[in-house]
């Protein structure tokens, strides 16, 4: 797996442009590619070792907002009393201080069949909670939060996180019931371009205060990590959150019927154990060695249990938090919304199928007229997978007042 280290932190740019005309100034004089695929695709490893000297610790005491809070540092006294797991700590305690890779891996005849571009990941996936680059745990203790947004990106993806801030991202209150967003970032591959890109994402965190950034490469293998890390980030920081809606930051995701979707559930007694989306089962894994999702025999060689695709799925703070609990008894599996299928099956739980959830789109044919249909959008309640511009569009259509649908689906 590649995992990149601590560094030290890099100023912030002066706020002379707004962020959009410097991440496009910069993007066109180093011709970097707008794409998710490019972006998380590549894989490289620090010269310098796994972890040098600069691993560091957190001071005991109190639980510092990172970069763009104008927050003052939560008393650790604060949360102590509602800590979930006897074994969560009172504030990010992550100091990699032990990630050299596994030797004793090496000697097994299994992993001498393993195909290469996995041994890092094997050798390596002992290694779960990072440092932060980035934290807001001020993020949480406004009140109680019904529902956090969490959205996983990658630095490269400005465009994005600007479209889903402006459409169902928005920071909100609907009828007193809060909705706030986070942004998950790992740190940028290692290029001449790194210093430059983390400097840039220090400046849109200051200007939004909506991003927690770990210290590791952000790459396809260590999607998963968001997932481990977040969990107990959450776990830490956000006792009164109640429900979590956990995307790609390319869906649509019609908030409304998300909300109205939560109601039912509680009115039913049912949102304890609630895990609802775009449920695949009976799934084995993929053995074209060319597919993004290639899983090989000795890595992995039985079904999967059922899972949801990871484009955006919703789940109640009761489960999330059960959820960290039996994922740090798991070994990392390098597909992340597989792991997390992993993690239910260990629960003795299985994610709710939901019409609403269309995380493959609205037909998998791309050029379907369907996938482009606003009353689908206004009907439904996530469709992947939507480019920037598509997003701020389809958002605009879907709530214009003089948009008429002949009939409402059932949600």
């Amino acid at each position: 797996m590649d995992h990149l280290f601590r560094r030290k932190r890099v100023g912030l740019l002066k706020p002379l442009l707004s962020l959009s005309l410097v991440f496009a100034s910069f993007l066109m004089i180093h011709k970097l590619k707008l794409s998710e695929k490019d972006a998380v695709g590549v894989k490289h490893m620090r010269d310098a070792g796994w972890c040098g000297s600069e691993c560091f610790s957190f001071k005991k005491g109190v639980v510092k907002a990172g970069v763009g809070s104008s927050d003052p540092p939560v008393p650790v006294g604060v949360l102590d009393s509602q800590r979930v797991s006897n074994r969560t700590p009172a504030f990010w305690d992550a100091q990699v201080l032990n990630c050299s890779e596994d030797a004793s891996v090496r000697t097994q005849d299994w992993f001498r069949r393993l195909d290469p571009r996995f041994h890092q990941f094997v050798l390596h996936r002992h290694c779960r909670y990072f440092p932060m680059l980035i934290n807001h745990p001020e993020k949480c203790a406004d009140g109680e939060v019904h529902l956090l947004m969490v959205v996983k990106s990658v630095i490269e993806q400005h465009d994005r996180r600007e479209a889903v801030r402006k459409t169902w991202g928005k920071e909100h209150s609907v009828e007193g019931k809060k909705i706030k967003t986070l942004f998950l970032l790992g740190s940028p591959t290692t290029g001449k371009d790194t210093k430059n890109l983390q400097k840039l994402i220090e400046y849109e965190d200051r200007i939004y205060g909506d991003i927690l950034q770990w210290d590791f490469m952000d790459t396809f293998f260590n999607l998963t990590l968001k997932e481990v890390n977040f969990l107990k980030w959450f776990d830490i920081y956000c006792p009164g959150v109640q429900f979590i809606f956990k995307g790609d930051d390319d869906v649509f995701v019609n908030t409304h019927n998300l909300l109205e979707l939560i109601g039912f559930r509680v009115e039913e007694r049912k949102e304890a154990d609630l895990f609802v989306g775009d449920t695949i089962s009976k799934a084995i894994p993929i053995r074209n060695r060319q597919s993004k999702y290639y899983i090989p025999k000795e890595l992995y060689d039985k079904p999967y249990p059922p899972y949801v695709g990871g484009g955006g799925f919703l789940m109640s703070s009761q489960l999330a938090r059960r959820l960290f609990v039996v994922s740090e008894d798991l070994e990392l599996y390098p597909i992340d919304d597989v792991f997390l299928g992993m993690c239910l099956q260990k629960l003795h739980l299985a994610p709710e199928l939901h019409p609403g959830f269309r995380t493959f789109g609205i037909t998998r044919r791309r050029v379907s007229p369907m996938n482009s249909e606003p009353c689908f959008y206004k009907n439904l309640i996530v469709v992947h997978k939507l480019s920037a511009q598509e997003l701020l569009r389809m958002w605009s259509v879907v709530h214009n007042e003089e948009l008429v649908c002949a009939q409402r689906t059932s949600i």
